[in-house]
This record gives structure tokens, sequence and C-alpha cells, in this order.
């Protein structure tokens, strides 16, 4: 993957961020997902209807970091880093074992450019739960977007190990994109497509499958996989490119035009493949 679509994948994985710590997916690409807050009433169920609420210390400092953790959500919906930050931060002197505000501060770090922070507050949750889809999903992708694809692979096998990991899909299709970038083109077709078959609108899998399919050279199911995409979720610059390669394939300019005038329109300070100019403005 080329070190800009890698920096198109980590800001799309920070947006996904956001919807799901609002306990929904954004725009289906899934290429980070959270841990549910221990607070969600469907992780009860996991406890036993017995669980109560003790009045000490422990448990008290734990409800201060669970609060704390809501309203650094809030903020980083909101595109409040400093606010996200210090909430995620006093989160965790509450609870220093809050894996929720460590991935709340690999977010605000990874927004702020910092991807050396980010999987740093990563890792740390990883090892505060070592066998949490969710954050091991979460550490593959950053070591992905760092440029270690074929290092991230086994973090999504141990992702998907968890049997109780709620979006397997999201996973899968990460998978499925590293190992593209790792040059293993038999398990990124694999694995995306099964992410597919879980999730018919993963707009990750889809925009794979479709840059597969045009380099293997069957533009038509390019297209139809690259037309889903864009229904699915809303268009980043790499779709709208690949989009307008595989028409150009087709040798429809004129619709390969089309995406180069969004591409322009919505994204004005991307560069990519155009009709004859090689998409720069």
């Amino acid at each position: 993957m080329p070190l800009d679509a890698r920096a198109t994948w980590a800001r799309a994985a920070v947006l996904a961020t956001v919807a799901v710590l609002g306990l929904s997916l954004l725009s289906g690409c899934k290429r980070l997902t959270f841990v549910r807050p221990n607070f969600d009433k469907t992780n009860y169920e996991h406890t036993g209807p017995d669980y109560k609420v003790r009045d000490d210390k422990r448990s008290k400092d734990a409800a201060s970091a669970r609060t704390r953790v809501q309203l650094a959500q809030a903020a980083l919906r909101n595109g409040d880093l400093d606010g996200a930050d210090r909430d995620a931060r006093l989160a965790l002197k509450a609870d220093a074992h809050s894996a929720d505000a460590l991935t709340i501060l690999g977010a605000v770090a990874e927004r702020r450019g910092d991807m050396a922070g980010a999987g740093q507050h990563y890792k740390k949750a990883v090892d505060l739960a070592p066998e949490r889809g969710a954050y091991l999903n979460n550490y593959g992708t950053w070591l992905c977007a760092s440029g270690r694809a074929a290092e991230s692979l086994s973090w999504f096998e141990r992702a998907l190990a968890d049997s109780s990991y709620a979006t397997p899909s999201a996973a899968l299709a990460n998978a499925g994109s590293c190992a593209a970038s790792a040059g293993q083109s038999e398990r990124a077709e694999r694995d995306l497509r099964t992410a597919l078959a879980l999730d018919a609108n993963n707009a990750l899998a889809l925009g794979g499958l479709a840059r597969i399919e045009l380099q293997k050279g069957n533009a038509f199911e390019a297209r139809a996989f690259s037309e889903r995409r864009l229904a699915a979720a809303p268009a980043d610059p790499d779709a709208l490119v690949l989009a307008s390669q595989i028409e150009q394939k087709l040798g429809d300019m004129a619709a390969a035009a089309r995406y180069v005038q969004r591409l322009r329109a919505e994204f004005p300070d991307a560069q990519g493949s155009g009709t004859g100019d090689d998409g720069k403005r």
C-alpha cells in the first residue's frame, strides 16, 4: 500500500473509532474498533444477574474512570482532542487498568500525527486485555498503518480467536487489506471475501476486492465492487482514485473524469489518478 494510501487508511481508522465509541460503526469501514465500555448494559450479562456495586474506594474509582471514559468518548466524537486527552488521562488516574482510556489516548495521538505514541497506547491496552479481540485488532491496525503489514497479521488472527468479539468482519477486512500490503494476495482475497460474507456492506472489504479484481485484469468485476463500496459508505480519496482507474481500464474516460472531478471537489488537497494529467491539480 503506498504511503499516502496508508495515511488515508489511518485517518479513516480514527473516524471509525469515533463512531464505534458511540456504539455504532461509521461508514462500514470498520478499520479500527473499540471494546465497548464496561458500563454498557450488554456487558453485564457476562458477569451474571447478581452483579453488585460495592461502596468502597475501588468501586468508586472504577465508576469515576467509566464516567471519564464516557466524557473522553464524547469529546473525541466532537473533535475535541484536548478534552478527550484530558478525560482519558483522568480515567487512567482513577483506574490504571482502563484499556478503554488507553485506546482513546491512542486515537488522540493518531489524529495528532503521533503514530509512535498511538502505538504505545494501543499496545498497553493489549497488555491489559490480551485476549480481547477489539484491542488486538486496534494494535494490528496500527502495525499495518505503520508499515509493518506482515507483522500485523498474527494480531488479527488473535483478535478472531476471541469468540466474544462482536465485529469479526472488521478484523478480517483489516487482515485482508494488510495481507495485500504484505504481498500475500491469496490470503488477502480469502480474508476480504470472508469479511464480506459476514458483512455485505463492509466498505474496506469491498474496496480491497475492487483493487484485487482490477489487478487481476477483471475490470467489470472491479467496477461492481467499486460501485458497492461507494454506495456502502462515504467516499474517500482512495476509493475515488480506484474508481477512476477502473473506468479508465474499461475505456470510459468520461466516467473516469467524473470521479476525478469528485476527488478534486470533495478532497481538494488530495492527489490521485486522473484522465491524462496523473490526477494532479
